[in-house]
């Protein structure tokens, strides 16, 4: 099967291309502005694999941010999906606006060509109330839908699976604590297969400290912010979630740079480093206590799959099998486009 899997953001166009499962091409166009002018030129690059038009894929899979509480798998794409996406645009608003883009010029290009988005939040649509609710007005979750979701699913729902085959269990019977630890960060407590809580919530903000992302705090400094300093609701929002986390503390959001500036005994960076490994083991100590029974603890993600000294430092504190597991949303995203795709026909 022919799958085209494209991540279409605010200013690049992602794609990889799968034949029967195998990568055969993938890449990125950046500084996008058009984005018919982007699925034109991917269309572009298929051509010298044989591939002449888009019309002769099997399906283009698609990474869908925001699906809401309505969209918990993912879905063959009609004119109805279409139009709910567009309706969860306020609570995803620099993602969904393009993910929908990438959606409408493709079916512009291709009108019969099957189409699947896959939602970073379905996965964590099996989180309970007690774990996604905010202690709000209940009508701000009724009326305004204000509660947590969680983001990452598709490459904690691809780790999880990969882990409990290497523990020969059924995911069904496995309990697990995935971390997808890169500039973007999140910790997700799996019970018996399913997402039972994870730390990023209403946005992607919340949680972990992040490359760029503050993580955790108390709201009421946003607050102070606007009163005493004269902070504007945009100011704030770039403040948090671009201006703080790693590169708040140390003057960098890279972790490799990180550790070179540790190296040359740069105090603010090991406080940076610190902090990071700090949250994420308060993260673990409470989603372990959350399922009494935890099998593995899996690491992802840039940092998680990459960073020796990072996994040691959070692993110091506690006593459990873990892996690292090189987590793949596009080859997640394209069997699941398989999966909806044959379940069509």
């Amino acid at each position: 099967m022919k799958i085209l899997v494209i991540n279409a953001g605010s200013s690049s166009l992602k794609y990889k291309l799968f034949i029967d499962k195998k990568v055969m091409l993938d890449g990125v166009i950046e500084e996008i502005t058009n984005y018919r002018d982007g699925i034109l030129e991917i269309e572009e690059r298929l051509k010298p694999i044989g591939i002449d038009r888009l019309s002769l894929l099997d399906v283009v899979g698609h990474r869908v941010v925001h699906g809401g509480e309505i969209f918990k798998e993912s879905q063959l794409i009609d004119d109805k999906v279409i139009e709910t996406i567009r309706s969860l645009i306020p609570l995803a608003p620099l993602h969904n606006p393009a993910n929908l883009e990438g959606i409408l010029m493709v079916a512009k290009e291709a009108p019969n060509l099957k189409q699947v988005a896959v939602f970073d939040t379905a996965f964590h649509q099996t989180i309970p109330a007690k774990a996604y609710m905010y202690a709000l007005p209940f009508e701000l979750y009724e009326d305004e839908a204000i509660r947590r979701y969680g983001f990452h699913g598709t490459s904690h729902h691809f780790v999880a699976k990969k882990a409990s085959k290497l523990l020969g269990k059924k995911l069904t019977d496995t309990n697990l604590i995935t971390l997808h630890l890169g500039n973007g960060a999140s910790v997700c407590a799996i019970e018996k297969g399913k997402s039972v809580d994870v730390s990023m919530g209403f946005t992607p903000l919340e949680g972990l400290i992040m490359g760029t992302r503050s993580g955790d705090l108390d709201p009421a400094i946003a607050l102070y912010l606007a009163r005493e300093l004269n902070y504007s609701t945009e100011q704030i929002d770039t403040l948090l979630n671009k201006k703080s986390g790693l590169l708040g503390i140390s003057g960098q959001s890279d972790m490799r740079q990180i550790h070179k500036m540790i190296e040359e005994g740069d105090k603010k960076a090991k406080l940076a480093l610190e902090m990071f490994v700090y949250r994420v083991q308060k993260y673990i100590g409470a989603y372990s206590a959350i399922l009494g029974r935890v099998d593995a603890l899996i690491f992802t993600g840039g940092i998680g799959e990459n960073d020796l000294t990072v996994r040691e430092m959070i692993l110091s504190k506690f006593d459990m099998l873990s892996f690292v597991i090189w987590t793949d949303e596009e080859l997640e995203i394209a069997l699941e486009s398989e999966k909806i795709c044959l379940n069509s026909k």
